[in-house]
């Protein structure tokens, strides 16, 4: 290694192959501080090729004094293996919101280098806010279920008591009676919307084609409460099938795109986009069985309104959460618990300059392990009667 081009020589052995194939970023810095060898997902990370990388420094891409430079000095010296969980190497080259857990080891075949594999504690702290979401709208479950018994019984008689009184007072005070009607049936809608968290059969599932299911979305927003707003597409037509309910999806993508609408609503270059993609590489463990289940599937929907309150970020997903004047909070609870019955993952990313982006990641349809319903044959012959 006598020139920073020899640094970045990534021979095509098994050593690199295997390399390769890791789903995190692993890095050399040589004695000299220079980037010596990447694999593949060092590139991404670093948005740079392995040849820029080659003529870099790794203080090129984080910020002046940051733990990770002193980090491998240390192991540098010391040569021994060291671990840092939770490293915010966040930079202008790196973005925003880059939180790490960094495994560092000398190299003893080359003197004074130094291994690096940064693992993104971004999806995990993600997902792990998740199972919170999850568990805060079980509790919501059994509010759900007392409320329909305990709230709605009483409510029908004082809705009743008030309709016979509009006949009997006078005019002044028939506003008053009415105002209890639409009060008593506002309330009731809230716990009708609430029970939908008490529903907890198991989802029936399909291959569902997501694509489908954005465009019914789309035009129900056109014709309706998105108008007036501008909503791209940005879609894997080779993306598999989603093993999903196709009513609850539509739920799902109408709150959010209505939000989005909502967020924008008073901009002029206001607009919405929504894509699929395929991210191979999230998976995730589900209670009560030993597979782990991978979420390859990606759909997101991006709005460039003002962003989500910083406060309200970490639980936007909570019941009775809400930004919206006269708003309840349950719209977005109800969006993760139709998401996690389906075995799946929402997040939110939001800010003022970037606007806001609801990623949800899902489970493909696999032939193997879900075939697809046989048509009821009795049914097939009478309607080919018809």
């Amino acid at each position: 290694m006598n020139d920073r081009g020899e640094r970045a020589r990534m021979e095509t052995g098994p050593a690199s192959l295997l390399l390769n194939t890791l789903r995190h970023p692993v890095v050399m810095i040589d004695r000299d501080g220079f980037i010596a060898e990447v694999n593949a997902e060092a590139e991404d990370f670093f948005r740079s090729g392995a040849s820029i990388l080659a003529r870099s420094r790794l203080s090129d891409f984080v910020p002046f004094g940051s733990p990770l430079i002193a980090l491998v000095e240390q192991v540098r010296e010391q040569r021994v293996a060291i671990n840092e969980y939770r490293v915010d190497i966040s930079s202008p080259r790196l973005g925003p919101e880059r939180l790490v857990d960094i495994h560092a080891a000398s190299v003893s075949e080359v003197p004074g280098a130094v291994a690096l594999l940064l693992q993104e504690r971004s999806m995990a702290d993600k997902i792990d806010r998740q199972m919170v979401h999850r568990g805060a709208a079980r509790s919501v479950t059994g509010l759900a279920a007392m409320l329909a018994h305990e709230i709605k019984n009483p409510l029908s008689g004082i809705r009743g008591a008030a309709q016979l009184l509009e006949h009997a007072v006078s005019d002044e005070d028939r506003a008053l009676t009415r105002l209890i009607t639409e009060e008593t049936d506002r309330i009731v809608a809230l716990v009708d919307r609430m029970e939908v968290f008490s529903d907890e059969r198991p989802v029936e599932r399909d291959p569902i084609n997501i694509h489908l299911v954005l465009d019914h979305v789309k035009a129900v927003a056109k014709s309706g409460f998105a108008r007036k707003v501008s909503i791209l597409e940005d879609y894997d037509p080779s993306l598999p099938p989603v093993w999903a309910n196709r009513d609850q999806l539509i739920q799902v993508f109408l709150n959010l795109v209505k939000n989005a609408a909502e967020a924008i609503a008073d901009q002029d270059d206001g607009e919405i986009r929504l894509t699929t993609a395929f991210r191979p590489g999230i998976r995730l463990s589900v209670p009560g069985s030993p597979d782990r289940v991978a979420l390859p599937l990606e759909f997101c929907v991006y709005d460039n309104g003002p962003g989500i309150p910083e406060d309200l970020r970490q639980i936007i997903f909570d019941p009775f959460v809400t930004s919206k004047q006269n708003g309840s909070g349950l719209g977005l609870a109800l969006v993760a618990k139709i998401v996690g019955a389906h075995g799946g993952v929402i997040e939110c990313e939001s800010s003022g300059q970037r606007g806001t982006v609801f990623r949800i990641l899902m489970p493909a349809w696999r032939e193997a392990r879900h075939p697809a319903p046989r048509p009821n044959p009795v049914k097939t012959e009478m309607e080919g009667r018809s």
